[in-house]
């Protein structure tokens, strides 16, 4: 039996009976299943503490260890008691089988009313899996540690290095929908106890050789893409949130992605996986749906990895683009002009109208072009190129030019002069090179066919796709999301493919 119905089988069995558990169920499943610990974070009554006997009933024989904690546990409940034998030979040891540094697996309910003591010695113990015994430090055989309460640690009791080591933090609500509570009404309590099928448990050897194999795992190019987000997001909304996730965190919450691949017969990541970020990175209950948003966005941001060079092609369509522009159209207004050696210059016939007398002043001048632009104030030209000192010009708003005529003697009119503009920009030009214009066609038609074959290749590659983001640990709606980018990136390449159309149409 391979991995994949395997696990999935294992989640089914471990759920039965658990409504509206099974996502808790199977993402705890997985944390165990790649040793990292897990914290439930609910109210009371919702079936925490029989979820974890039901993560421990998944695995053979597992050494368990259970504690209700409360502000008056002492170590010697948790770790063991002190061996009264080996006090008399002058040596302080525990007791320590059926206790938690013998456990595989252990479950502390309401683990933040621990006194410090507990909680120091629990801070190595999951750290290490190591614990001091006297004057023995002992392997301890802890696969997994699942904790519980119904609030978070509060920022200033001194539990943020124990909270970090709960990589999976899962929010177990009361039964939302009616049928499933109706259910709940009409059935026997849930049995910690699960009868699975022979070879269905998972054994001590498996877990082992599997934490190498999940080692071997390989995270995407695409998840890197969709952390780097998330991390941007996070210290860019930390004011906001107050969300620090410490390099030890993230390194384990890829772990966490890493088995969720292993278990689907994947060697790299996708972003079903990524997923489950949302349950690694939140803090406080304040901040739980912003951290699950900020992932999910990510993770809907980004698409696949198809073998694309779409910047190559993107830049031959621009240049592409560009000259069919320049041969076929006027990038600028042309202006009905005259050209001296290297200057172009407007040709003005000024009649300037005498103030109070029937008089008319006439003034052949000439304007250079490059003052269209500007509002400097400014003398034209006469047919020998030199300046005209007695009249003012200036360009306006509008591009007109407002022309002003003194002689000291009379005053005149001011005369507006508006450039005539013989083609506009856009205006298709009248004689063009067709030899060019249809090897620019050729090219575009290339082009197209280019990104025509990636069109091809994404869709085939996207129906895979499809079928390898369906997850045993995240919500088959939550999966459809992730191909939010998926289809950007088709459409992208779809649009390209028309406005390569676009320029075909303009080369006719």
């Amino acid at each position: 039996m391979s991995l994949q119905p395997r696990i999935q089988a294992l989640i089914e069995h471990i759920s039965n009976g658990m409504f509206e558990r099974e996502e808790v169920i199977s993402v705890a499943l997985l944390s165990a299943l790649c040793g990292q610990n897990c914290f439930l974070f609910g109210p009371p009554g919702t079936a925490k503490s029989l979820i974890s006997r039901r993560i421990a009933a998944a695995f053979d024989q597992p050494g368990y260890f259970e504690y209700l904690m409360n502000r008056f546990s002492t170590p010697e409940e948790v770790f063991g008691p002190v061996s009264i034998k080996a006090l008399k030979e002058d040596r302080y040891l525990r007791k320590t089988d059926h206790y938690l540094p013998k456990a595989e697996f252990a479950f502390l309910d309401e683990i933040w009313k621990s006194s410090p003591a507990i909680l120091n010695t629990l801070l190595t113990l999951m750290n290490e899996r190591m614990f001091r015994n006297g004057e023995t430090l002992e392997h301890a055989p802890l696969k997994a540690l699942i904790a519980a309460s119904n609030e978070t640690p509060q920022p200033d009791q001194g539990l943020d290095a124990l909270y970090d080591r709960f990589i999976t933090r899962l929010l177990v609500q009361p039964i939302l929908h009616n049928h499933h509570f109706d259910q709940l009404l009409n059935s026997a309590p849930s049995s910690e106890q699960v009868q699975l099928p022979d070879g269905l448990a998972v054994k001590s050897e498996e877990w082992n050789r599997w934490q190498g194999e999940i080692d071997q795992v390989q995270i995407s190019s695409d998840c890197f893409t969709i952390i780097h987000l998330i991390r941007a997001q996070l210290e860019q909304q930390h004011e906001a949130l107050g969300v620090y996730v410490s390099d030890r965190r993230w390194q384990r919450a890829a772990r966490l992605m890493k088995a969720s691949a292993f278990f689907h017969g994947r060697s790299h990541t996708n972003h079903s996986d990524a997923l489950l970020l949302r349950h690694c990175l939140w803090t406080h209950g304040s901040n739980r749906e912003a951290v699950a948003m900020i992932v999910l966005e990510a993770v809907q941001s980004v698409g696949f990895e198809a073998g694309m060079q779409l910047s190559t092609l993107d830049q031959a369509k621009d240049t592409l683009d560009r000259e069919i522009n320049d041969e076929l159209f006027y990038s600028q207004d042309v202006y009905d002009t005259v050209r001296w050696d290297d200057r172009e210059l407007f040709r003005v016939d000024a009649h300037f109208e005498m103030v109070n007398y029937r008089d008319i002043k006439e003034v052949e001048l000439y304007i250079p072009v490059e003052k269209l632009r500007s509002h400097d104030v400014f003398s034209p030209l006469d047919d020998r190129g030199n300046e005209i000192s007695q009249i003012r010009a200036q360009f306006e708003g509008q591009g007109s030019c407002r022309l002003q005529y003194s002689d000291y003697t009379y005053r005149y009119e001011d005369l507006i002069f508006q450039p005539q503009v013989m083609f506009y920009r856009g205006d298709r030009k009248p004689d063009v090179n067709r030899r060019l214009v249809g090897s620019l066609a050729e090219s575009v038609r290339e082009l197209k066919a280019e990104l025509q074959q990636l069109v091809d290749r994404a869709e085939t590659k996207r129906a895979d796709y499809r079928i390898s983001l369906r997850s045993l640990f995240v919500p088959d709606e939550l999966t459809e999301q992730t191909l939010v980018g998926v289809e950007q990136q088709m459409n992208s390449l779809r649009l390209r493919i028309k406005d390569c159309e676009r320029l075909e149409a303009l080369c006719r």
